[in-house]
């Protein structure tokens, strides 16, 4: 070891998995980055520590060095750790003193204290056309419906249909069916860290109907909400629908401003995007999400997760999510199958806090009951027989192409006319035009050409960013992935 460097001494018994062979489901780098996750998380390795070197650890707990690589390069990706060459991996996380209290013994991890008094409900309020579509330069930041295999989708759908009884098809739980909300809580359980049940678990049909049963079971009229800037339209004008009063919070290059929450001590609701900010496409780090999870619980409030497109990630495995920190039950989780199989599925589902859960199911029986039970039939049969974990690593391998293919374009064709960020994942990345450049003047040239473009101020309430576009790339093909690249080139290497 270099002079001067000195490393944590990491006394972490090997884990126990790795003696014997992984058990079952789990890999020998899942095993490692949990082991190496907890006890940061725990403070078994403070922060600013110096973890081993990759190759001492890997003969430390006889792993390959590969391995152990992998696990650094995800914990670094997730910002629990730094990364610097000549410097080593230190840890980066700063934990709160608060997350370290203990869960009292036989309390179950999803239950927080008694709820305040149920807020009355107001009139619905209907969220605004995104304006994404399939096959349109560069708005096509969805899943690509002609990846799904239709005939697999139909024979699961024949199926399930065969096993149901008359019973079931007439009685539809409202909370969604059993079987499928068995089926997410333990997909969530082994690919989201989420430690939940199927009671946890209600369908609904997205993710803006979760947002707006919340806004509207939740929320009173005049409660604060805080959301990002820039943030996601839809979720601003819900909230804004419920009688909210809506303040923008900005984004840093960490996710949330996490600190200007203590300017807002009477916020209701936070509503955030952790795992690829919407739209900047940022991650907000451990540090961040441990501190906007200390002080929710300070303040009684609660936090909206919007898990929409974190499946996608192009570097490792998903992040983890900000509910799998969640202590102390602040955070409802909300996820969409729109987003992973097809945007007409209109299957959705959140994971609820128990105090609000009948809150959120009464005003859903009123207005809507459940999701069709032919969809959920199905749903869980392609769940149980693994065939959505497939779907998701053929579309990440799709996408992570048609992503490779509009950078390498814009490379060749418009070299140092630009950045990109966010593009580490999900269905869109962030790319910022050169200094001084009119975005919106850009975005109508652009559109002379048949590129469809947004531009990333359009989606700003306060805060002031630099000129940039939002690229949504997924639902295209690769051909039209690689002609539209090319025509961005070109206006970007014409631009002033």
């Amino acid at each position: 070891m270099a002079r001067g460097k000195t490393e944590f001494a990491l006394d972490l018994p090997c884990p126990a998995g790795l003696r014997g062979g992984a058990p079952a489901g789990d890999s020998k780098q899942d095993l490692v980055y949990a082991t190496l996750r907890d006890a940061i998380l725990g403070r078994l390795i403070p922060a600013g520590s110096r973890l081993p070197s990759t190759r001492m650890l890997a003969q430390r707990w006889g792993l390959s060095r590969g391995t152990v690589e992998i696990v650094y390069d995800r914990l670094s990706s997730e910002a629990y750790v730094s990364r610097t060459p000549g410097s080593g991996t230190r840890v980066s996380a700063v934990v709160p003193d608060r997350y370290l209290m203990a869960i009292a013994p036989g309390v179950h991890p999803l239950a927080v204290p008694a709820p305040r008094a149920p807020a009355a409900s107001a009139p619905p309020a209907g969220p605004p056309d995104p304006a994404v579509q399939v096959g349109v330069p560069f708005m096509a930041r969805l899943a690509d419906p002609a990846l799904f295999p239709l005939p697999a989708w139909s024979r699961q759908i024949a199926r399930a249909l065969d096993r149901a009884g008359v019973e079931l098809l007439c009685c539809a739980d409202p909370a969604g069916l059993p079987v499928l909300r068995e089926q997410i809580a333990d997909y969530l359980r082994k690919y989201r860290g989420i430690g939940c049940s199927a009671d946890d678990v209600i369908v609904l049909t997205g993710i803006r109907h979760a947002l707006d049963l919340v806004a509207r079971s939740v929320l009173r009229p005049g409660d604060k909400v805080c959301v990002e800037d820039p943030g996601y339209p839809a979720a601003l004008q819900i909230f804004a629908r419920a009688g909210a009063s809506v303040v923008p919070v900005p984004v840093g290059p960490h996710g949330l401003e996490c600190a200007l929450l203590d300017g807002h001590a009477d916020t209701r609701l936070v509503y955030v995007t952790p795992a690829h900010q919407s739209p900047t496409g940022v991650t907000m780090s451990v540090t961040r999400r441990l501190e906007l999870l200390d002080w929710a619980e300070r303040h009684d409030a609660w936090v909206i997760e919007d898990d929409y497109d974190s499946e996608f990630n192009y570097l490792n495995a998903p992040l983890a999510v900000l509910k799998s920190l969640d202590r102390e039950c602040r955070v409802i989780y909300t996820g969409s199958f729109n987003k992973t199989l097809f945007a007409g599925l209109r299957v959705g589902f959140a994971v609820v806090p128990p105090q609000l859960k009948g809150q959120l199911l009464a005003l859903w029986q009123t207005t809507g009951r459940s999701v069709g039970v032919t969809e959920q039939l199905a749903l869980a049969s392609w769940l149980a027989d693994g065939l959505f974990v497939r779907h998701l690593r053929s579309a990440r391998r799709a996408y992570q192409e048609r992503r490779d293919a509009i950078l390498a374009a814009l490379a060749a064709g418009a070299p140092g006319r630009y950045t990109v960020s966010g593009h580490h994942a999900g269905f869109h990345f962030v790319l910022w035009l050169p200094e001084g450049s009119d975005e919106a003047a850009f975005c109508a040239r652009a559109a002379a050409t048949g590129l469809q473009l947004q531009g990333l101020r359009s989606l700003c309430r306060e805060v002031v960013l630099p000129p940039a576009i939002v690229v949504g790339y997924t639902a295209l093909t690769m051909a039209q992935a690689r002609h539209s690249a090319r025509l961005l080139a070109g206006l970007l290497s014409a631009s002033d």
